[in-house]
């Protein structure tokens, strides 16, 4: 399996976001990576949006 085609600094910062260390990231399979992405992203977003009261 090939690495990841990233560039240093996207991986540095990929490793820091999931909290992987760099060489599992860059061997990591890309279907992983994508899902692992798409976790953070949803965390983000719900700690982003406010709940809104309900009235």
């Amino acid at each position: 399996m090939r690495p990841l085609q990233i560039s240093a600094e996207t991986a540095v910062k990929l490793a820091e976001a999931l909290d992987v260390p760099l060489e599992r990231l860059m061997h990591m399979p890309q279907h992983i990576l994508l899902q692992k992405m798409m976790e953070l992203a949803k965390q983000e977003e719900s700690a982003e949006s406010p709940v809104e009261p309900k009235e």
